[in-house]
């Protein structure tokens, strides 16, 4: 295997969606703990002597306890470098999210075990689907009195459309959650909301010792759900994961970080290392030598000592190597990228070489757009990109004409950064 291959089939590039307030973030904070990015969790709301998290770095998300636009954080583990992309769940910004999920070869979805499937969950399903994106679903909050785990997998099968493959299943919830059993492994994993939590290895469900560790009538309940679930569902079919027909699925307690190696470890093993991507010519491979790029977010004012203007690009193949000159496909011009940086929120370090399947942030200087393709020299432009239609509207007015130049300004590079679709009247120059 030769160096580039090593390295793209090391890469793991997902997403993490769902409903406002499932979880996204926290669990964002807990892979970063795994990955050794962070020394400790920060919290969404967080109190005077605690950190706020990593990747809700703006003001406004602090104030607010929500995410407002993605994130990308990059991470080891296993073995493996992730890439990963928090994004917000607020309808306000799901087209922030939608561009997110091009960047991505697979994706996480939170559900809340309290709400169970959501409103902009389905809306960002739709998009997975479309794309055939993995999907490997997580079931948070069991340590809150939800659903019924039955009635969860009916909602997920019947609403989201996929097929589910229970990978743990939970014993007892809310007050009485006494952990999960792991169907592959036939382990149990104790819940304790002080954190001390134990795997115990079993001979398989009718284990003695995980009736005497849970009680006969939790025990019991157990054993008609695990009955009902292999008797009734699918085993995992990875061809049928790959092909975004099939998802895994996890239980656990983000906050009180359960479930969630067992999770990071599955994401791992199962999703996909970079994927090909279609171009307007031809298929691009990851493991091809030549490099190529497209543009999927643009991102202004990271830092906050003055006003700076980010492209964030997506390596579809090849190595792509810090000084390089690249094709500017949409102008034809030939372009340096000077100083290229890897992300961990809105901080940025520079990195001398990247490969097929990260996630970089080049200057930019005004000259990109969100689509744009970046190239060796080959003549390309990547598909998939999508423009959407408006969610909401609203017209904006200028009290003092002499400000319209500065107003304009600003609305073109809310534009140009997709934060806003900018609509002007017919044969007016003025929005």
């Amino acid at each position: 295997m030769s160096n580039l291959e090593k390295e793209i089939s090391q890469r793991r590039t997902f997403a993490i969606v769902s409903h406002p307030d499932a979880g996204k973030t926290t669990m964002t904070e807990k892979f970063l703990w795994y990955g050794k990015a962070i020394r400790e969790a920060g919290h969404v709301r967080a109190k005077a002597n605690r950190s706020h998290t990593v990747s809700d770095w703006m003001k406004i998300e602090q104030q607010r306890g929500i995410s407002v636009s993605s994130s990308v954080l990059n991470f080891p583990f296993e073995g493996r470098q992730f890439n990963l992309v928090d994004t917000p769940g607020h309808q306000d910004f799901c087209e922030d999210t939608y561009r997110a999920l091009t960047a991505v070869d697979a994706a996480l979805v939170l559900i809340d075990s309290v709400n169970g499937v959501e409103r902009q969950t389905i809306k960002l399903m739709e998009v997975c689907r479309m794309r055939k994106t993995p999907i490997i679903t997580f079931i948070n909050k069991m340590d809150l009195d939800g659903k019924d785990i039955v009635d969860l997998f009916d909602e997920i099968e019947e609403i989201l459309q996929i097929q589910v493959s229970p990978f743990t299943l939970p014993i007892g919830y809310g007050k009485t959650f006494k952990g999960v059993y792991s169907l592959a492994e036939n382990t149990f994993h104790t819940f304790d909301v002080a954190g001390k939590q134990e795997i115990i290895q079993l001979s398989g469900p009718e284990d003695p010792v995980l009736l005497e560790r849970c009680g006969e009538a939790y025990y019991n309940e157990f054993i008609e759900r695990y009955e009902l679930v292999t008797g009734v569902m699918e085993p995992f079919d990875h061809k049928m994961f790959l092909e975004g027909k099939q998802c895994p699925v996890f239980f656990g307690s983000a906050v009180n970080n359960f479930g969630v190696r067992q999770l990071l470890n599955a994401f791992a093993e199962l999703a996909p290392a970079p994927m090909p991507r279609a171009a307007e010519t031809r298929v691009v491979e990851p493991m091809e030598d030549k490099f190529s790029a497209f543009v999927f977010k643009i991102q202004a004012n990271m830092d906050p000592r003055h006003r700076d203007r980010t492209a964030f690009l997506r390596i579809c193949s090849g190595n792509f190597q810090r000084g390089a000159k690249v094709l500017h496909c949409r102008t034809g011009r030939e372009i340096r990228l000077a100083a290229p940086t890897a992300f961990m929120a809105k901080d940025k370090e520079v990195i001398d070489e990247a490969w097929a399947g990260d996630i970089v942030g080049i200057n930019d200087p005004g000259l990109f757009n969100i689509g744009d393709t970046l190239t060796s020299g080959e003549k390309l432009q990547f598909t998939g990109v999508p423009d959407f239609a408006p969610e909401f509207f609203a017209r904006v007015l200028l009290r003092n004409p002499l400000k319209s130049k500065q107003m304009n300004k600003g609305l073109n590079q809310l534009s140009e950064e997709g934060a806003i679709q900018l609509y002007s009247p017919f044969k007016s120059p003025f929005p």
